[in-house]
């Protein structure tokens, strides 16, 4: 494999790592990844055979995973109510919101867990809702 594709991976994971990128990977995703690696490399050398299945199956293992993460199940309503914030806060008052009352509920503050959990859900909630209303550039 040419140093140069290598040294793109190297810094592609470095980057994905040190932006917190790969907290939600499971090892089946890595199994997925290397899977798609290698079949870049068989296509490359000239393997298609070996190569296309590999990467649509890595493919494929990336839909299914994106369409099985769980949304955000707590109303919108109640997610405003708890952080304190109206219909028109932005993205910057959600997350000043949570950052406020994280750290008063966080378990290492002395607060609960599930008081916590409820928290980052009203801002994964917030957040998610604030993205499915803003108009995408296409």
């Amino acid at each position: 494999m040419p140093v140069a594709l290598l040294l793109l991976i190297a810094a592609g994971a470095g980057w994905a790592w040190w932006t917190g990128r790969l907290k939600g990977l499971t090892f089946e995703d890595g199994i997925a990844g290397a899977a798609f690696l290698l079949g870049i490399r068989f296509a490359t050398t000239g393997r298609l055979a070996l190569g296309l299945p590999l990467m649509a199956g890595s493919a494929l293992w990336a839909v299914y995973r994106r369409g099985r993460r769980a949304s955000p199940s707590m109303p919108v309503a109640e997610a405003r109510q708890l952080l304190g914030v109206d219909e028109t806060a932005t993205l910057a008052d959600i997350r000043d919101a949570h950052r406020r009352l994280i750290a008063r509920v966080h378990p290492d503050k002395g607060g609960s867990a599930d008081l916590a959990h409820r928290v980052n859900l009203a801002r994964d909630t917030l957040v998610a809702e604030m993205n499915r209303r803003t108009p995408r550039a296409s």
